[in-house]
This record gives structure tokens, C-alpha cells and sequence, in this order.
């Protein structure tokens, strides 16, 4: 440190000058003043052109030359002649594509939810290779999406490990992804397998935090494992739960790199997602409608906005609820 003093002393005077000409109190503005301005042009300038893009027309990729439509592209995209009737809608697939995600995202995180408990408490008690479990757990997490979806489309696909393993036992191998209902659920298997390990960390640490004293008090009145799990593990563990819930729902929603990976949205619309319908209409089809593309995303956007005011309404309601307790 004393070697690297002459070297900060040399800012002293221009920090100094800073200091008088705007109040210590302001100072402080000249340190985050730069990460303000690349959060501003990275964040908040491609949502200010993303609402330039959905309000306007044509294939023209440069705003300027893009007409304005207004609501034009919503309209298109929510106007059905009966919403009960996907075929009667003009954009059929984008309400494919939400139905999709709906039904990805409700079995998604209610197993994810379920898995995560189970195996935060496995993980808490004292077991054998505890820490080297704990690993093995958490290790998907750390692997690209994209990393994940190859591996395991190698083992998935016709030629793959998993049927080879079929036919070495004398069974016929299975489309597991040309096959509709398989590649669904093999899409919200691997998207389990690949994130579960980061919601039971989030648990773990909710469970450490549980007082021995309440079990060993819940041990003399001989309560059961189910009572003890039910009636002091999940309502203390409520808060991490509601965290786990709504993070696991909103990326549920954006699913995307896997499953783009391992079936492309296949076969015919089964796995398409709202994000990959984002994609393929803006980028991916011979005619780039941008404007529909950006539309669909506000929406999502919305969407998710509504998910983390949930996830604060929650949070606060928990607090209260502990705080009264």
C-alpha cells in the first residue's frame, strides 16, 4: 500500500477541487456518474427504441425509416375473432407461443419448488459426503445453457446415448424429440436439472438459518417428520420460498438458449416459447418484422414487471407477518 501512495496522491489536488466546487454531499455523483451513463446508454436506450420499434411499421431496420403505426402491432398481435379459437387469431403462433409458456412455466416451477425443498433438506442433514453432494448440485449451474441443451440433445437425440442404451436392452428407441409430448417434458427436465442446484442454495441457507433449538424442542414432543417439516420448516422458510418462487417463475418465462438448442422450438410449434417466437419474428424469418418482434417484447416486459411488484408485495407481506409474530 505505501508504494501505491504516491501514485493516489497525485489525484488528491483534482479530488480536492471537485469536492469544493460541488459539496461533499454531490461528490458522491462523480464516482457513479460513470456507471449511470453505461446503465443509461445499455439499458434505458434500448428500451426507449424498443418502444420506437413497436410503435412503428415496415421491414426497415433503421428507425427513421420505419412509419409510425401507433398500436398497430399489438392489435395484430392480440386481436383474435375468438380468443378460445387460436386459428381465428392473426398471429396464431404468438398465442401458441404464450399458452406454451404458461403451461412450461406453471409445471416448471412447481416441480423446481418441490425438488429444491426436498433437496435442501436432504443436503441439511448430516450425511455422508455432505459437501461433495452439495457439489454435485450446484455443479449444472455453472455450465453454459448452452453447454447443458448439447449434452444433453446428444443423449436425447435418435442416434443418442439413451436409446442406445434402449436397444442394448432389447426395446425400440423413442422419438424423446420429435415426439411433441416428449420434447415438452424433456424441455422442463433438463431446465430443472440445469437451475435447481441455485434455488436449493437459496433454501439451504433459509434452512441454516432455522434455530437447532426449535427441532431439538419438536424432537422431545415427538413430532413427526412430516409435522416437523410442515408446521416449522416451510413457514419459517417461507421468505426464501417466495424468493425461489418468483425468481424460478420469471426465468421459467424467458426460457430460451435451451430449448432453442435441444428441439428449436420443435416439433411444428410444441416447444416454442415467447421468447423464441421474439426471436424467430425479428430475427430468424426471410421477412424481419422488428415491429411485431418489439411489440411481443414489451408485453413479456410487462409481464414480468407484474411478477417482480408480486415478488416486493410478498416479501413485504412476509416481513409484516414475522414482525406480528
Amino acid at each position: 500500500m505505501n508504494v501505491l501512495s504516491p501514485f493516489f496522491n497525485l489525484f488528491e489536488p483534482v479530488f480536492a477541487w471537485f469536492q469544493r466546487r460541488l459539496g461533499l454531499s454531490r461528490l458522491g455523483w462523480l464516482f457513479v456518474g460513470p456507471n449511470l451513463i453505461l446503465f443509461g446508454i445499455f439499458t434505458f436506450v434500448p428500451i426507449a427504441i424498443n418502444f420506437v420499434y413497436a410503435t412503428t411499421g415496415g421491414v426497415k431496420l433503421l428507425p427513421f425509416e420505419r412509419p409510425f403505426t401507433g398500436a398497430e402491432n399489438f392489435r395484430t398481435l392480440f386481436q383474435c375473432g375468438d380468443y378460445l379459437d387460436l386459428s381465428t387469431c392473426n398471429r396464431d403462433i404468438f398465442w401458441r407461443a404464450i399458452l406454451n409458456t404458461l403451461e412450461f412455466s406453471l409445471l416448471q416451477v412447481s416441480l423446481m419448488l418441490v425438488f429444491s425443498v426436498l433437496t435442501a433438506v436432504v443436503l441439511n442433514r448430516k450425511i455422508l459426503g455432505r459437501g461433495f453432494w452439495r457439489g454435485v448440485f450446484f455443479y449444472p449451474v455453472l455450465l453454459s445453457p448452452v453447454v447443458v441443451a448439447l449434452l444433453w440433445k446428444w443423449m436425447l437425440q435418435s442416434q443418442g446415448v439413451l436409446n442406445a442404451g434402449l436397444a442394448a436392452a432389447g426395446l425400440s428407441p423413442v422419438n424423446w424429440l420429435s415426439d411433441a409430448g416428449w420434447a415438452f417434458f424433456w424441455t422442463i427436465f433438463v431446465s430443472i436439472w440445469a437451475h435447481m442446484g441455485f434455488y436449493t442454495l437459496i433454501l439451504l441457507a433459509g434452512l441454516q438459518a432455522i434455530p437447532r433449538d426449535i427441532y431439538e424442542a419438536a424432537e422431545m414432543d415427538h413430532a413427526s417428520p412430516w409435522r416437523t417439516l410442515t408446521r416449522i420448516t416451510l413457514p419459517l422458510l417461507m421468505p426464501n420460498l417466495v424468493v425461489v418462487l418468483v425468481l424460478a417463475a420469471i426465468r421459467a418465462v424467458q426460457i430460451f438458449d435451451e430449448v432453442f438448442v435441444l428441439t428449436g422450438g420443435g416439433p411444428g410449434s410444441a416447444t416454442t416459447f415467447i421468447v423464441q417466437f421474439i426471436y424467430q419474428t425479428g430475427f430468424a424469418e426471410q421477412i424481419h418484422l422488428y415491429g411485431l418482434a418489439a411489440a411481443a417484447s414489451l408485453a413479456l416486459a410487462a409481464f414480468l414487471v407484474v411478477l417482480t411488484l408480486l415478488q416486493l408485495k410478498l416479501s413485504r407481506a412476509n416481513e409484516r407477518t414475522g414482525k406480528e409474530g
